[in-house]
């Protein structure tokens, strides 16, 4: 531990530790100093994937593929994930659905479904590698205290029963949805309740998935059925069901078989038929907007600055976008002499994924409305878009390209700061 360092990242998880890694090399060649502080333990026993039925997952969009590519450890990661080949929208009860396909858009695939445990070893992995040498991890530790300075950032730091000051030039926070941390430096949220919780569980089908991921649209609300990798000879698949929150705990307190019923008369048997399912959990949602993401010293990152609705699945793409390109604008301050902290260079930052949050969170808002309105007018309409969107190859490659992440503002580390 030093007493200095450039940047201080507040949470090791997926998005915290993704920062690290985008800012890996070039914190060995320009000389950064970085700490990444984390309260929950580091696992000991080295890259070691240990398979899981009830693994939770995160869905990648294919354009966040290349942010990990240049960070190094793409071909590491891609040992255990599952490729989405397809994706299959549908309305249930009406006669819209709608089709894509990776061949017809001529990319390996549409996205990727990768479990989190084994994405956060392979980071944790990456940031032990000697090249990130300049990076201490933290751990276990937490930060007690952010203070505002003349031109850094004071921060105590709580570990091993002893509090330590430390002094740096720029804070991210990237500790998750709730933070007293956050709330005590006085910075505000919108919130939208949504006034429904996602169930989510991994199912399995008796038929294997074939890399078809489902958007299924029902009058409960939609279902995202994503696919995981085989367990122990059994198909496995990702699911996440919106519910009313009237409808949610029902569905928590029924058996297995009762449950499995349920989900197979809402979905259907496009998937084939359910046969099991694991451990479930439900949380409630609502749609969450940091009112500051970015101060003199101090970012605000991933879900500490926005949650979203999971129905369009782009939460973590959304944030993985952020970071990625919080470090390339924090290369070119350190290779220009300029604090990483000045807050001219992280309001340039934050001009430049403004645009992009605003459209990926009113695409996923703006879905999840469409979707589950009951007005006949619009349930006709979402129907016709559907249909028409499935015989319109041009409109297809559009929400295709939206879909992938491959519309927004490239994830691109400059060439000679990542590795392939």
């Amino acid at each position: 531990m030093k007493p200095h360092y450039d940047l201080i990242i507040v949470g090791g998880g997926m998005v915290g530790a993704s920062l690290a890694c985008a800012l890996a090399p070039a914190a060995q060649t320009l000389g950064l100093d970085i700490a990444i502080v984390e309260p929950v333990p580091l696992r000991t026993d080295g890259l070691a994937y240990q398979p899981s039925y009830d693994a939770r997952a995160t869905a990648l969009a294919y354009g966040s593929r290349s942010a990990y590519e240049r960070m190094g450890i793409w071909q590491t990661l891609a040992q255990h994930i599952s490729p989405i080949g397809e994706i299959h929208v549908s309305d249930r009860g009406h006669f819209g659905a709608s089709r894509l396909n990776a061949a017809q858009q001529r990319v390996p695939a549409l996205g990727y479904v990768v479990e989190n445990q084994w994405l956060g070893q392979v980071l944790l992995n990456r940031l032990q590698h000697p090249e990130c040498g300049r990076i201490d991890y933290l751990c276990p530790a937490e930060v007690a205290d952010i203070i505002p300075g003349d031109g850094q950032m004071g921060v105590t730091v709580n570990r091993d029963g002893r509090a330590t000051s430390l002094s740096c030039e720029l804070v991210v926070m990237a500790d998750g949805g709730r933070s007293e941390l956050r709330e005590r430096l006085g910075i505000g949220y919108r919130y939208s309740a949504y006034e429904q919780h996602a169930l989510i569980a991994n199912v399995s089908p008796d038929r294997p998935h074939r890399g078809i991921a489902y958007e299924r649209f029902t009058d409960q609300g939609p279902m995202a059925l994503l696919p995981l990798q085989d367990q122990d000879a059994q198909h496995r698949c990702g699911l996440v069901w919106t519910l009313s929150d009237g409808d949610t705990q029902a569905l928590m307190d029924m058996d297995d078989a009762g449950f499995l019923a349920q989900l197979q008369q809402r979905f259907g048997y496009r998937a084939g038929r359910f046969v099991q399912v694991g451990e479930r959990h439900a949380y409630p949602l609502q749609l969450v907007l940091a009112e500051e993401q970015v101060r003199a010293g101090l970012v605000v990152l991933g879900n500490a600055a926005h949650a979203l609705h999971p129905i369009a699945g782009q939460g973590y793409n959304l944030a993985l976008r952020g970071l990625v390109s919080l470090a390339d604008h924090l290369i070119t301050a350190k290779k220009q002499g300029r604090s990483l902290g000045d807050l001219a260079v992280l309001q340039t930052y934050h001009e430049r994924m403004r645009s992009d949050q605003q459209r990926t969170i009113g695409f996923s808002d703006g879905t999840m409305k469409l979707f589950t309105s009951r007005n006949p007018l619009l349930t006709l309409g979402r129907n016709l878009g559907l249909q028409a969107l499935d015989v319109c190859p041009a409109g297809k490659t559009l929400f295709a390209r939206s879909a992938m992440g491959l519309d927004t503002p490239a994830p691109v580390l400059q060439p000679w700061e990542g590795r392939s």
